[in-house]
């Protein structure tokens, strides 16, 4: 405790030059010549980055990186279709580096390596067989959520439900991941004492930080007096332990080999290991803890994010709450809650997800990409090794291509609508919350399992206010301002009344 003052004299002491020192990297524009340079914009020192005009590729000085900001559905298209190759790699991570082993798939380099671990994540893990043998994990899940909110909402307090929806995803992954016995022992840990959801919680922000020293890297040393190199390596020895010991239980229970429903990640990630080869190159220990790392990383921070915005649009907007509710209470009726046959006949609540996903990409910017080689986008040159950033956030509310941009209209993709045939699985660049091409996200199929089902059961059992007084002024209006990280939440924690519906058995 008696070196806290010194610590925050320091930081403060080497803020102030290096914000100067920053401002100045950023507005610096490129004295050279470039063949139809992408131009170069005032810098905004907020995010998520506006669209650029015309919607051209921006470019960004960001210390010594060079960085170009694509926030038009062409130029995405151009990246991620067209020239998908080019800028299939990515730039190298530090952060990824010490966290994730420097063998994860989101943060790999385009290789031999990431396509074997893709091709495990894609066929082994992540194959809509795979995903729907979790169907019961889902759904209990899905009525634990209920009952806790029942809890917490007893005598008409307000639910934070933003914690009860991370807890929900958490439950998820980690059934998937480790199975229902090595999760429930890690849950009854994050009950007492809350360790491991600590260094998960850590975890998701450190890999949305990007160390000064790697943009500015003779100022490295600032991020040991900041005490970010020391917390990156507490909770790289929190994962790794954590990691480790279920893997170790893993090893030593008897498995059949068969590939049943009841098989988790680390189950089926083992018997890669065992085999001789996959692809050439064979799955090790580490490789596993990288792989399951990313599995929580994509399957629970934005699976959260998603289900708060969606819950946010629709406590906001009472019609399309009221519809929404219909849909599911007339799909489940006379049923004791919501399953996944009923979860498939939702199509307003579809349209909800999709329309939540336009306005409120959890990935604002996208993982960035680096061509290896100089290449265009839209005609520009682009030199070897800039970063590329596609602003799925600027291009879900971009003017030219969407009617009431700004609007939450879930109609729009209803049948009869302007967007009844866009989707958001890579195939529509106009809608790009989990990316395109060959690095798109893998784990769509689950994600969007997961929050359909807590939604659909939501808004089944309960109908939903504001809570009043959550805001400054103390009205019942919702307060909707974001929390920036990797990936974007609603700062308020979402405090929300739910009134049990009379019409539930």
């Amino acid at each position: 405790m008696a070196l806290e003052p010194v610590a925050l004299l320091l930081t403060v002491l080497v803020a102030a030059p290096l914000t100067v020192l920053l401002l100045l990297f950023l507005v610096a524009g490129n004295k050279r010549p470039a063949r139809a340079a992408s131009p170069t914009p005032r810098h905004r020192l907020r995010l998520p980055l506006p669209p650029s005009p015309r919607g051209l590729p921006l470019l960004l000085r960001l210390g010594r990186v060079p960085t170009v900001v694509v926030s038009s559905a062409a130029a995405a298209e151009e990246v991620m279709r067209a020239r998908d190759l080019a800028f299939a790699n990515r730039p190298a991570s530090a952060m990824a580096e010490r966290l994730l082993y420097g063998r994860d798939v989101a943060f790999a380099p385009y290789g031999e390596y990431w396509r074997m671990v893709r091709r495990v994540c894609v066929v082994h893990l992540l194959s809509a067989r795979r995903v729907g043998s979790f169907r019961r994990v889902r759904e209990q899940e899905a009525a634990a959520l209920v009952a806790r909110v029942a809890r917490d909402s007893a005598g008409g307090a307000a639910v934070g439900l933003s914690d009860l929806l991370t807890e929900y995803a958490n439950a998820v992954v980690s059934r998937a991941a480790f199975g229902d016995e090595s999760a429930r022992g890690l849950l009854d840990e994050f009950d007492s004492g809350r360790r491991h959801r600590k260094v998960l919680t850590d975890f998701q922000k450190l890999l949305g930080t990007t160390p000064v020293g790697e943009v500015l890297p003779w100022l490295g040393w600032v991020d040991a007096v900041t005490g970010l190199e020391g917390k990156i390596r507490r909770t790289f020895e929190g994962l790794d332990g954590l990691l480790e010991k279920v893997i170790d239980d893993h090893r030593r229970r008897p498995r059949s080999g068969e590939d049943g429903g009841d098989r988790d990640f680390v189950d089926v990630l083992l018997d890669v290991h065992n085999k001789d080869q996959e692809h050439g190159i064979q799955l090790e220990t580490n490789e596993i803890k990288a792989i399951i790392l990313d599995m929580f990383s994509a399957g629970t921070d934005t699976t959260t994010s998603v289900m708060e915005w969606a819950m946010a649009e629709l406590v906001t907007h009472p019609r399309a709450m009221r519809r929404a509710q219909d849909e599911v209470r007339a799909a489940a009726a006379g049923s004791t809650g919501v399953n996944e046959d009923h979860v498939a006949q939702l199509d307003y609540l579809k349209a909800v997800l999709k329309e939540t996903l336009r306005l409120h990409a959890p990935v604002p910017l996208l993982v960035p990409r680096e061509p290896p080689a100089d290449t265009e986008i839209l005609g520009y040159h682009i030199p070897a090794r800039t970063r590329v950033l596609v602003n799925a956030w600027a291009i879900g509310r971009d003017p030219a291509t969407w009617e009431r941009a700004e609007e939450f209209v879930p109609e729009r993709f209803l049948g009869g609508g302007a967007a009844a045939n866009v989707g958001f699985k890579g195939q529509h660049f106009e809608l790009l919350p989990f990316g395109a091409g060959r690095r798109m996200c893998p784990g769509i199929a689950f994600a969007e399992g997961s929050a359909e089902m807590a939604l659909a059961s939501l808004l089944y059992h309960f109908d939903w206010e504001v809570s009043r007084g959550q805001n400054r002024e103390g009205t019942s209006s919702l307060d909707m301002t974001e929390m920036s990280g990797i990936t974007v939440h609603i700062k308020s924690g979402l405090p929300l009344v739910a009134k049990p519906w009379s019409g539930s058995p």
